[in-house]
């Protein structure tokens, strides 16, 4: 029989999270040294909230795990895998949890973390009263009988089932190469919303015609149809002049293109998901549609979200701002950014932009690597880090790609690394989601727990090592400075050239004004990304400085937008057909990225 963890790498939501969560910033060339790092963070995640919410309910870890379990979506087979995790490993949990055995102890046991020869013991609680030799090795006993753990170990996988096989390399190609799944005219567009979708770029209005996408100058000024999807087309009746050519011409329509990390994709874990207290029938409505963009959040960002805020603040995207400013924008943004990414790793993707030179209208590009260039979660980060010498080569090859791929009239702008010492100084001793119940997991805990795993998004500014951290913000500062160089120093022909620092400092104090805290901007599950709430004060600090020193990058401010909304509403078409793409058919492809991707981080 094939063994559990195969099986949860068939179907590994239940587990994915967690997964996803602290993965995601380490980029396939840099693979953690444990190797089973990732399924340890998650265990011990999974088995601390089946334990709180038998706490907050004062019910049994059986009761636990099946409030877990009913509470999950049906999409995806969210559901049906967590009760087939419940019915593999839930007798052995009851069992260990029953005599008082903390996470840590339950998923060495199991086998999901494991201390490698001559490595330190990684423990997010804190250590039982015995010795953890003694406590594992009772542990052990107690399950040493149970069928859990007598599965033999096969290395299948669903890929190998030949009618699947095809749709695994598909989907393969569009996690590698941050293109649309769903794209039946291949212009890397899609009328699909997640897999690469229209969160991340501009919806295609007509998926059958590769001549129809975002961003594109109009063709015979869309007399007789949508060429540039921006819900403009048609001819004005009382005079009979094109509407694109009434309202567009002369405007100078731009777009917003992203090329970012994970940061710049709003990577988010809804601390819902994990705070027993808060858990309920609503916390996971969203986890399909979180898991099928890779646990991020594009369409709510601050440099291309087009959905309004959910943070309650009123700043608006770059991207909705630029909509604002000139209606014939409309849908024309691209969020080239992947978990990971960093100036070494940006040719591996960015291929995926969309710009043709002589049929599209000019860009505004935003270069935001602002981590991973410092970050990694070595022991031994330092040496890992990008160097200046590096980073210069790196930006010099992706400008040098831009300029012949962009049109002229573009605009190009390098965003500076953050001083991120703020992370541990505002964060270090406040409680984590995890330990807010029982007052036990701060995030110091919480970051030791990573970087003992070597799974931290970021070691360098993660850690109680006061030189580590003021090292990482000096090779940022460094980094910052070669960026600031390139742009003062280097012309290109198809676009102009700008460097703006990452001011965090900055909006921490804006949002001080506003009777907020600093560690409020920050992601609480991974205690690392800026939040929706950062993002949007960030995008806010990025237009005043290019609206006051740059004006020219912005275009001018469209005098017929309000008649372009009178005659065009939201600019809103309908759905295309779908081709037979059945809801059925797409939650087997959405099945099928998380499966593939678990496999990929594994193989």
């Amino acid at each position: 029989m094939k063994s559990p963890r195969k099986l949860l790498m068939a179907a590994p939501l239940l587990f994915l999270l967690p997964l996803h969560a602290l993965a995601s910033p380490a980029y396939d060339d840099q693979p953690a040294r444990h190797s089973n790092g990732h399924s340890c963070v998650g265990c011990v995640l999974v088995v601390s909230v089946i334990e709180q919410l038998a706490q907050v309910h004062n019910s049994t870890v059986q009761a636990s795990m099946e409030r877990l379990c009913s509470y999950l979506p049906e999409k995806l087979l969210l559901k049906t895998t967590c009760y087939l995790v419940v019915d593999m490993f839930g007798p052995d949990i009851i069992t260990l949890l029953s005599m008082d055995k903390n996470a840590d102890v339950v998923c060495h046991t199991l086998e999901f973390c494991k201390q490698d020869p001559g490595q330190p013991l990684c423990h997010l609680y804190p250590l039982p009263k015995e010795t953890w030799k003694f406590t594992l090795e009772k542990a052990r006993q107690i399950v040493k009988k149970s069928p859990t753990l007598k599965y033999s170990r096969s290395d299948s996988n669903i890929c190998s089932l030949p009618f699947l096989a095809k749709i695994c390399e598909m989907i393969k190609s569009a996690i590698k190469n941050s293109v649309p799944f769903k794209d039946v005219d291949s212009d890397k567009y899609s009328v699909f919303p997640t897999l690469r979708g229209y969160h991340w770029r501009g919806r295609d209005c007509n998926d059958s015609n590769g001549m129809a996408y975002p961003g594109r100058r109009p063709d015979n000024w869309d007399i007789h149809q949508d060429s540039n999807c921006n819900g403009i087309w048609g001819v004005d009746p009382k005079d009979g002049i094109p509407y694109e050519k009434k309202f567009c011409e002369g405007s100078q329509p731009r777009g917003i293109i992203l090329l970012g990390d994970s940061a710049g994709a709003h990577f988010h874990i809804s601390p819902e998901w994990i705070t027993a207290s808060q858990i309920s029938l609503k916390s996971f409505v969203n986890l399909p549609t979180a898991i099928t963009d890779e646990l991020n959040w594009p369409q709510l960002s601050g440099i291309t979200g087009f959905l309004n805020s959910t943070s309650g603040i009123t700043e608006d995207s770059i991207y909705l701002r630029l909509r604002k400013r000139n209606r014939c924008n409309h849908r024309d943004y691209q969020n080239i950014s992947k978990n990971g990414a960093s100036s070494q790793n940006l040719e591996k993707f960015i291929e995926s932009l969309s710009r043709n030179q002589l049929l599209d209208h000019p860009a505004i590009v935003i270069y935001a690597m602002i981590g991973n260039d410092v970050c990694n979660g070595k022991s031994d980060s330092v040496p890992k880090m990008t160097t200046p010498e590096k980073l210069y080569s790196k930006v010099m090859q992706t400008l040098k790609y831009l300029n012949s791929h962009l049109p002229n009239g573009s605009h190009v702008i390098l965003y500076g690394l953050p001083d991120g010492t703020f992370l541990w100084d505002n964060l270090h001793n406040k409680y984590h989601p995890l330990g807010q119940l029982n007052k036990d997991v701060t995030y110091a805990h919480f970051y030791s727990f990573l970087n003992c795993l070597q799974v931290s998004p970021c070691q360098g500014w993660m850690s109680s090592n006061e030189t580590l951290r003021t090292l990482t913000s000096q090779r940022a500062e460094q980094l910052s400075n070669t960026l600031k160089k390139i742009a003062t120093r280097k012309k290109f022909t198809n676009f102009n050239l700008f460097y703006m620092d990452f001011d965090f400092q900055g909006i921490i104090k804006e949002w001080q004004k506003r009777g907020g805290q600093p560690w409020q901007l920050i992601e609480p599950v991974d205690g690392f990304h800026p939040n929706e709430v950062a993002s949007l004060l960030l995008a806010d600090v990025f237009w005043k400085k290019v609206q006051l020193q740059w004006p020219q990058v912005l275009g001018k401010e469209n005098p017929f937008n309000s008649q372009i909304e009178k005659v065009f509403g939201e600019q809103g078409i309908p759905r295309p057909p779908t081709y037979g793409f059945s809801s059925r058919w797409r939650s087997l492809c959405e099945l099928m990225l998380v499966a593939v991707e678990w496999i990929r981080r594994y193989e």
